[in-house]
């Protein structure tokens, strides 16, 4: 009966709140704080991780779907742009989320988790906007697609160095045994899917759709499942999955099929994290969360526009990688857990949790609304938003030969020159 609760009282607010333009995923979160614990009134869950197994779920369809959507041959022909892209937003917001951790003077571990807080974008988010957006075939999506692996390949190495760290350990050898094994899992998911689509079509050939469902059900969350069990986590299992199967002929019509189970449990995963929120935390660490708030705005706007200039877009593109990758969510989370079993600065939960609200909740109103805001960026940093120089002026006896062919191309009035049509996305 909770669960269906949980259900109607996400899907009523966000329907609400669509009818006056605001994205699904904060209504979704809202939902679960109205109704968790933590707030007056009718608490349909007492403890989040009643939510625990299908909020896992709902991470895992959206991690799924993503792959389907990304394709291997867009990274490889990025290549050195998207992976120093990825470097570039990860050094930036790393680094200054560890600057900013020493700068609280809350303790050195404390500081090496709020760089992980605040460097690594919500892959979950990220996922919702680009589909709520209808963006997912936009160019510059491919470079926010980009950004987002590489971040998972991080959090490998990231996760295996936190917990010896956590727990006080020197043990180096078996920190770096773990990112070996992890390292070694996303190799072979990252061959097969290269190389090895032909064979996995095959055993997904099928032409009835409930068979297919449970089939590619199965895989997402047993891979996905086998990659948290590596230390790896369970979210880049099931995006690795998603990218092979995207890669057979049947990746359409799991892409189709996956629809439904992805909006459900993605709602769920939503409800679940606003359960988690405590309203009455947030007072003792109002400065802190605000600066920090802050700090990330302008590096995610440095490292996104300088992105956007690595890969030639103008300044609307260059605002949505941006702004869509500035929410920050369920990683957070997974290490305000961590950090509270290993007895670190009582200020860390109640942090984390202020932090990613604000970013939750002001990242996807900031991405849907990213065109009005590109407005406000100098034309002078986009060239191809650069206005037509005027026409040479030409002697009676020499004709017009109308405009230069070389000069830049004409701005919309909408940031966004006017170019020969994009190539058709692939479905």
């Amino acid at each position: 009966m909770a669960l269906g609760g949980a259900f109607l009282a996400a899907g009523l607010l966000a329907r609400a709140g669509v009818r006056i333009g605001l994205p699904t995923i904060p209504l979704f979160m809202l939902a679960g704080l109205l109704f968790g614990p933590h707030t007056p009134g009718l608490a349909l869950f007492d403890d989040p991780a009643d939510l625990k197994l299908l909020s896992a779920l709902g991470l895992v369809f959206l991690l799924f779907y993503l792959g389907l959507e990304f394709h291997l041959d867009d990274l490889i022909k990025g290549g050195g742009k998207l992976v120093g892209s990825g470097l570039l937003y990860l050094g930036l917001n790393v680094g200054g989320g560890l600057a900013f951790g020493f700068a609280l003077g809350w303790g050195g571990r404390e500081a090496f988790v709020l760089a992980g807080v605040i460097g690594i974008s919500s892959s979950a988010i990220v996922t919702k906007i680009l589909m709520d957006s209808g963006r997912i075939g936009n160019p510059e999506s491919k470079l926010i697609l980009g950004i987002i692996v590489v971040e998972d390949v991080f959090l490998a190495l990231y996760l295996a160095l936190l917990q010896p760290i956590l727990s006080g350990a020197t043990g180096f050898g078996a920190a770096a045994a773990d990112f070996g094994k992890a390292f070694a899992f996303l190799l072979v998911l990252t061959l097969i899917a290269r190389y090895g689509a032909r064979w996995v079509g095959r055993f997904v050939r099928i032409r009835d759709d409930e068979l297919l469902v449970v089939t590619f059900v199965g895989l997402a969350v047993l891979i996905a499942g086998f990659a948290e069990h590596l230390g790896v986590s369970d979210a880049i299992g099931a995006f690795m999955v998603g990218l092979i199967l995207g890669n057979t002929k049947a990746g359409p019509r799991i892409q189709h099929l996956v629809h439904p189970l992805r909006d459900a449990f993605a709602a769920i995963f939503f409800f679940a994290f606003g359960l988690q929120i405590d309203p009455g935390d947030f007072g003792a660490v109002a400065v802190p969360v605000l600066l920090a708030v802050a700090l990330t705005i302008v590096m995610n706007m440095s490292a996104g526009l300088a992105a956007g200039r690595i890969h030639g877009f103008d300044r609307t593109e260059s605002s949505n990688v941006a702004l869509t990758v500035l929410s920050r969510g369920e990683f957070a989370l997974v290490l305000a857990a961590m950090a509270a079993t290993a007895n670190l600065d009582s200020r860390l939960a109640p942090f984390i949790a202020g932090y990613v609200v604000i970013l939750a909740v002001t990242g996807p109103l900031a991405a849907m609304r990213s065109e009005r805001l590109a407005r406000l960026l100098p034309e002078r940093f986009f060239p191809r938003t650069a206005a037509v120089p005027p026409a040479r002026p030409h002697g009676p006896d020499e004709p017009d030969t109308g405009p230069d062919p070389d000069a830049p191309a004409a701005d919309d009035g909408h940031g966004a020159a006017e170019a020969a049509p994009e190539p058709a996305a692939r479905p």
